[in-house]
């Protein structure tokens, strides 16, 4: 991209002329693309942009190459610091898939196998009944572990207090039951990840905030990035989170929880864009490293899993989707990569409020809406239901599937978690379109309440 000067927003222009001498004010950030296009990324953060908001630290990327960065508000209200590109946010679940790139790299150096039991790592670990908790069942969420957060919450442990590796191994290994069978369900826990780190440092032989600057953010040049296992570090340009409270705000911030696995990673905007671009370069970790982040878990009976190594497969309007979120404190972070259109949409807030994943939908309907539109028109068009005696038109306008009955207003569609579904907002309805093997949309089934699975045949699916 080519540099572009520093826009600075009307009221940081106002907040400099009317300043007093003792007022210290950070430039504005922003690296991003002129005319209509970064108006209308702008007015997506329109609400945050303000002298006194909490805000987003947002890059964008398509065709590889960035095309939109810079802050929006504040982040530190105390001393009015702008949000920059280098501002330095806690990325809470967004770690995940640092955490599990060190376990790939170690699988690849040979230093532990996917299928090693826990047992090996920590000899101080219960047996449970149904079989031995593997490496690959932490990576994946199908160990049963119960999530040490919230043992923490139900044993009254306020996580202001300083609480140690040690401590947070005791309290796990103590339950000697699980949730379930490893490999039986899928179930969200950041105890497997937090023992992920943890078995990096048993394998490795080093901490993982050492052995993640050596092998993934030096190499990459990751220069503002680390695993944050030390409460008493400063931090340059860190930023504070907050929570709404009355017509203001109140800090949310926990300068004591020093875990990593689970969380823990401190990074920038500027510094993810360098790791999005390795999902193209496989600057590190050799030919079997991406494949191996890509892959989806497996449940005992065979099914598979949208959840990879720290990153979910998804789909957003029929795009193919990877990438996590996260929320900590008051920080909420999003990272999702569109690989077919090699795009990706970056948003990190320290505003417990704010929605990342539904923002950088808003920023890819704007940056990718060509390519939108065209996935969404092999949904289009009439669905008639033999059971209901009913007929259905879908229709694709723009970035949006609508809805259309002839005794309903037209509603537009929202994009569910699961691969072709959608929902009718303040409904209940959903709808789930059936793809053949050549992906051409061929009937939807539609549910709501009480009545599921009604299946509706698209009229003019072509021969």
């Amino acid at each position: 991209m080519a540099s572009n000067p520093r826009r600075v927003p009307p009221w940081i222009v106002l907040a400099i002329l009317t300043a007093t001498a003792s007022t210290s004010i950070a430039p504005a950030a922003a690296d991003e693309a002129s005319g209509e296009l970064a108006e209308q990324i702008d007015q997506v953060f329109a609400r945050f942009d303000k002298p006194d908001s909490p805000g987003c630290a947002v890059a964008v990327m398509r065709q590889g190459q960035v095309i939109h960065k810079r802050g929006y508000g504040i982040a530190n209200l105390d001393y009015g610091i702008l949000i920059a590109s280098d501002s330095v946010f806690y990325l809470a679940s967004v770690s995940k898939q640092f955490t599990a790139a060190c376990i790939a790299l170690l699988v690849q150096e040979g230093k532990l196998s996917l299928d090693d039991p826990l047992s090996k790592f920590f000899p101080e670990f219960p047996e449970y009944d149904g079989g031995p908790i593997t490496v690959r069942h932490l990576v994946h969420h199908t160990s049963g572990l119960r999530d040490y957060l919230t043992l923490m919450s139900l044993g009254r442990r306020r996580f202001e207090d300083v609480t140690s590796v040690d401590e947070v191994l005791e309290l796990i290994t103590r339950h000697q039951e699980l949730n379930f069978a490893p490999g039986e369900k899928y179930l969200y826990s950041n105890s497997g990840y937090f023992l992920l780190s943890e078995i990096v440092r048993r394998a490795a032989g080093k901490s993982m905030r050492e052995y993640a600057r050596e092998k993934i953010f030096e190499p990459l040049g990751m220069k503002n990035t680390r695993f944050h296992d030390d409460r008493s570090e400063i931090v340059k340009n860190r930023v504070i989170s907050y929570m709404p409270q009355g017509d203001g705000y109140q800090i949310s911030y926990l300068a004591n929880f020093d875990q990593v696995g689970s969380g823990g990673l401190l990074s920038t905007v500027d510094d993810l864009v360098l790791w999005v671009r390795n999902f193209e370069s496989n600057q590190i970790g050799g030919d079997g490293f991406l494949p191996l982040m890509k892959t989806r878990g497996k449940l005992n009976d065979g099914s598979e899993l949208d959840y990879a190594f720290g990153l979910s497969h998804g789909q957003y309007k029929g795009l193919t989707t990877l990438g996590h979120g996260g929320a900590m404190m008051g920080f909420r972070t999003h990272l999702v990569g569109f690989p077919d259109q090699r795009a990706a949409v970056i948003v990190l807030a320290n505003l417990g409020t704010a929605n990342p994943a539904e923002l950088a939908e808003q920023v890819a309907d704007v940056v990718l809406a060509e390519a939108i539109g065209e996935s969404l028109k092999r949904y289009a068009g009439r669905y008639t239901s033999d059971e209901l005696d009913v007929t259905y038109e879908i229709a694709a306008e723009g970035t949006d599937l609508v809805l259309k009955h002839t005794r309903e207003v037209p509603g537009k569609l929202a994009p569910l978690d699961d691969a072709h579904a959608f929902s009718l907002p303040g409904t209940g309805i959903e709808l789930h379109f059936t793809a053949d093997d050549a992906g051409q949309i061929t009937a939807c089934r539609v549910g709501s309440g009480r009545a599921q699975n009604i299946r509706f045949a698209k009229d003019d699916v072509s021969p």
